[in-house]
Protein backbone atom coordinates (compact mmCIF):
# COMPACT_ATOMS: atom_id res chain seq x y z
CA UNK A 1 0.00 0.00 0.00
CA UNK A 2 1.46 3.74 -0.88
CA UNK A 3 2.49 5.66 2.08
CA UNK A 4 0.33 8.39 2.88
CA UNK A 5 1.18 11.73 0.94
CA UNK A 6 2.53 14.90 3.58
CA UNK A 7 5.17 17.13 4.05
CA UNK A 8 7.65 14.92 5.49
CA UNK A 9 7.66 12.62 2.83
CA UNK A 10 7.20 14.81 -0.10
CA UNK A 11 10.35 15.12 -2.77
CA UNK A 12 9.79 15.79 -7.01
CA UNK A 13 8.92 13.01 -9.33
CA UNK A 14 12.63 13.09 -10.85
CA UNK A 15 15.67 14.17 -9.34
CA UNK A 16 16.46 17.44 -9.25
CA UNK A 17 19.89 19.26 -9.99
CA UNK A 18 21.44 22.34 -8.45
CA UNK A 19 22.22 24.89 -10.41
CA UNK A 20 25.97 26.06 -10.79
CA UNK A 21 26.45 28.62 -8.12
CA UNK A 22 29.82 29.97 -9.59
CA UNK A 23 32.08 32.48 -7.75
CA UNK A 24 31.96 31.57 -4.21
CA UNK A 25 35.14 31.29 -3.32
CA UNK A 26 38.07 28.59 -4.59
CA UNK A 27 36.90 26.19 -2.06
CA UNK A 28 33.65 25.10 -4.28
CA UNK A 29 35.77 24.84 -7.25
CA UNK A 30 34.09 27.05 -9.33
CA UNK A 31 35.71 30.52 -7.41
CA UNK A 32 38.21 33.11 -9.16
CA UNK A 33 37.20 33.21 -12.62
CA UNK A 34 33.74 31.43 -12.26
CA UNK A 35 34.50 28.69 -15.10
CA UNK A 36 34.96 31.24 -17.56
CA UNK A 37 38.87 31.03 -17.84
CA UNK A 38 41.42 33.78 -18.49
CA UNK A 39 40.91 37.30 -20.75
CA UNK A 40 38.84 37.09 -24.00
CA UNK A 41 35.87 37.50 -25.62
CA UNK A 42 33.86 34.92 -23.73
CA UNK A 43 35.28 35.72 -20.42
CA UNK A 44 33.33 38.68 -20.68
CA UNK A 45 29.77 39.38 -19.65
CA UNK A 46 27.08 39.05 -22.41
CA UNK A 47 29.58 37.10 -24.28
CA UNK A 48 26.45 34.33 -24.56
CA UNK A 49 24.02 36.68 -26.29
CA UNK A 50 25.87 36.26 -29.97
CA UNK A 51 23.75 36.30 -32.92
CA UNK A 52 23.37 32.84 -34.45
CA UNK A 53 26.86 33.02 -36.76
CA UNK A 54 28.49 35.36 -35.53
CA UNK A 55 32.27 34.51 -35.53
CA UNK A 56 34.07 37.50 -33.56
CA UNK A 57 33.92 39.45 -36.76
CA UNK A 58 35.31 37.76 -39.38
CA UNK A 59 34.30 36.85 -42.67
CA UNK A 60 30.85 34.34 -41.58
CA UNK A 61 30.33 31.38 -43.30
CA UNK A 62 27.59 31.97 -44.85
CA UNK A 63 29.01 34.82 -46.83
CA UNK A 64 32.47 32.94 -47.58
CA UNK A 65 30.26 30.44 -49.35
CA UNK A 66 28.74 30.16 -52.95
CA UNK A 67 25.66 31.87 -53.00
CA UNK A 68 21.78 30.65 -54.47
CA UNK A 69 20.61 32.56 -57.69
CA UNK A 70 18.21 34.59 -57.63
CA UNK A 71 17.19 37.64 -55.39
CA UNK A 72 17.52 36.98 -51.68
CA UNK A 73 18.15 39.91 -50.06
CA UNK A 74 15.69 41.91 -47.43
CA UNK A 75 13.96 43.82 -49.80
CA UNK A 76 13.85 41.69 -52.58
CA UNK A 77 10.72 40.07 -53.98
CA UNK A 78 10.09 36.45 -52.22
CA UNK A 79 10.66 33.61 -55.20
CA UNK A 80 9.67 30.23 -55.09
CA UNK A 81 11.99 26.85 -54.85
CA UNK A 82 14.50 26.15 -57.16
CA UNK A 83 14.77 23.34 -56.77
CA UNK A 84 11.97 20.87 -57.15
CA UNK A 85 11.90 17.22 -55.62
CA UNK A 86 10.38 14.47 -57.44
CA UNK A 87 9.61 10.72 -56.00
CA UNK A 88 9.62 8.47 -58.50
CA UNK A 89 7.85 5.12 -58.56
CA UNK A 90 8.24 2.08 -61.25
CA UNK A 91 6.14 0.53 -63.14
CA UNK A 92 6.76 -2.71 -61.87
CA UNK A 93 5.82 -1.69 -58.21
CA UNK A 94 2.49 -1.61 -59.95
CA UNK A 95 1.96 -4.74 -60.13
CA UNK A 96 0.94 -5.72 -56.63
CA UNK A 97 -2.48 -3.76 -57.60
CA UNK A 98 -5.47 -5.76 -59.05
CA UNK A 99 -6.58 -4.99 -62.46
CA UNK A 100 -8.85 -2.06 -63.11
CA UNK A 101 -7.46 -0.74 -60.06
CA UNK A 102 -7.52 3.52 -59.73
CA UNK A 103 -3.39 4.53 -59.13
CA UNK A 104 -3.43 7.78 -57.10
CA UNK A 105 -0.46 9.56 -55.20
CA UNK A 106 -2.50 8.24 -52.02
CA UNK A 107 -3.21 4.94 -52.83
CA UNK A 108 0.96 4.72 -53.10
CA UNK A 109 1.45 6.43 -50.05
CA UNK A 110 -0.97 3.45 -48.15
CA UNK A 111 0.61 0.48 -49.75
CA UNK A 112 4.01 1.84 -48.41
CA UNK A 113 5.50 2.78 -52.44
CA UNK A 114 5.99 6.51 -50.94
CA UNK A 115 6.43 7.92 -47.75
CA UNK A 116 3.73 10.89 -48.00
CA UNK A 117 2.26 13.10 -51.24
CA UNK A 118 4.38 15.79 -49.80
CA UNK A 119 6.20 15.60 -53.20
CA UNK A 120 5.17 15.21 -56.99
CA UNK A 121 5.08 11.71 -58.17
CA UNK A 122 6.33 10.58 -60.95
CA UNK A 123 5.63 6.97 -62.78
CA UNK A 124 8.84 5.91 -64.74
CA UNK A 125 9.11 2.64 -67.08
CA UNK A 126 11.84 0.19 -65.42
CA UNK A 127 10.12 -2.73 -65.77
CA UNK A 128 6.99 -4.96 -67.25
CA UNK A 129 3.29 -4.48 -66.42
CA UNK A 130 0.82 -6.44 -67.77
CA UNK A 131 -2.28 -5.53 -65.39
CA UNK A 132 -4.99 -2.79 -66.75
CA UNK A 133 -4.53 0.38 -64.13
CA UNK A 134 -5.61 4.11 -64.44
CA UNK A 135 -2.79 5.82 -63.25
CA UNK A 136 -2.71 9.61 -61.87
CA UNK A 137 0.23 11.32 -61.36
CA UNK A 138 2.08 14.22 -61.46
CA UNK A 139 4.51 13.54 -64.02
CA UNK A 140 5.21 10.08 -66.38
CA UNK A 141 8.13 9.09 -68.44
CA UNK A 142 7.95 7.88 -72.01
CA UNK A 143 8.61 4.62 -71.43
CA UNK A 144 6.07 4.15 -68.85
CA UNK A 145 3.50 5.55 -70.73
CA UNK A 146 3.55 3.20 -73.59
CA UNK A 147 3.77 0.80 -71.42
CA UNK A 148 0.76 1.52 -68.88
CA UNK A 149 -1.14 2.27 -72.37
CA UNK A 150 0.29 -1.06 -73.85
CA UNK A 151 -1.53 -3.03 -70.92
CA UNK A 152 -4.81 -1.16 -71.93
CA UNK A 153 -4.64 1.09 -68.85
CA UNK A 154 -4.87 4.86 -68.74
CA UNK A 155 -3.36 8.16 -67.37
CA UNK A 156 -4.10 11.12 -66.01
CA UNK A 157 -1.73 13.97 -65.28
CA UNK A 158 -2.45 16.18 -61.95
CA UNK A 159 -0.92 18.99 -63.31
CA UNK A 160 -2.16 19.00 -66.76
CA UNK A 161 0.09 17.60 -69.61
CA UNK A 162 2.93 19.77 -69.98
CA UNK A 163 3.72 21.40 -72.99
CA UNK A 164 7.10 20.56 -75.21
CA UNK A 165 9.84 22.50 -74.62
CA UNK A 166 10.75 25.12 -76.80
CA UNK A 167 14.56 24.38 -78.23
CA UNK A 168 16.84 27.09 -77.10
CA UNK A 169 18.86 27.66 -80.37
CA UNK A 170 16.65 28.30 -83.53
CA UNK A 171 17.51 25.74 -86.23
CA UNK A 172 20.17 27.38 -88.67
CA UNK A 173 18.82 27.91 -91.83
CA UNK A 174 20.21 26.18 -94.69
CA UNK A 175 22.35 28.24 -97.41
CA UNK A 176 21.11 27.33 -100.80
CA UNK A 177 23.87 26.85 -103.06
CA UNK A 178 24.57 27.62 -106.65
CA UNK A 179 24.41 24.90 -109.12
CA UNK A 180 27.85 24.18 -110.36
CA UNK A 181 27.83 25.41 -113.91
CA UNK A 182 27.76 22.67 -117.33
CA UNK A 183 31.62 22.37 -119.12
CA UNK A 184 31.88 24.16 -121.69
CA UNK A 185 31.76 22.27 -125.48
CA UNK A 186 34.68 22.68 -127.96
CA UNK A 187 32.33 24.66 -130.14
CA UNK A 188 31.48 27.22 -127.39
CA UNK A 189 35.26 27.31 -126.50
CA UNK A 190 36.12 28.26 -130.10
CA UNK A 191 33.44 30.96 -130.41
CA UNK A 192 34.14 33.01 -126.83
CA UNK A 193 36.39 35.98 -127.44
CA UNK A 194 38.49 34.60 -124.88
CA UNK A 195 40.16 31.97 -126.48
CA UNK A 196 40.81 34.30 -129.37
CA UNK A 197 43.25 36.88 -127.44
CA UNK A 198 46.64 35.51 -127.99
CA UNK A 199 48.76 35.14 -124.76
CA UNK A 200 50.90 38.02 -123.79
CA UNK A 201 54.33 37.26 -122.34
CA UNK A 202 55.33 38.33 -118.79
CA UNK A 203 57.69 41.47 -119.49
CA UNK A 204 60.67 41.78 -117.15
CA UNK A 205 60.29 43.86 -113.91
CA UNK A 206 61.84 47.47 -114.91
CA UNK A 207 62.11 49.05 -111.34
CA UNK A 208 65.32 50.31 -110.23
CA UNK A 209 65.60 48.23 -107.54
CA UNK A 210 66.12 45.30 -110.47
CA UNK A 211 67.97 46.98 -112.24
CA UNK A 212 70.36 47.80 -109.40
CA UNK A 213 70.52 44.02 -108.98
CA UNK A 214 71.28 43.65 -112.52
CA UNK A 215 73.88 45.81 -112.20
CA UNK A 216 75.34 44.37 -109.23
Amino acid sequence: MPEKLNLSNLKPAQARKDRKRVGRGLGSGKGRYSTRGLKGQKSRSGSHKMRAGFEGGQMPIYMRLGKQRGPYSKDAMPMGPHRSHTVAVNVRDLERFDAGTEITPESLAAAGLIRNTKYDLKILGHGDLSKKLAVSAHNFSKSAREKIEQAGGSITWLRGEPEPRKPKRKPRAEIPQAEPEPPETEEEAAESPESNQPEVADEPDSSPEADQASGE
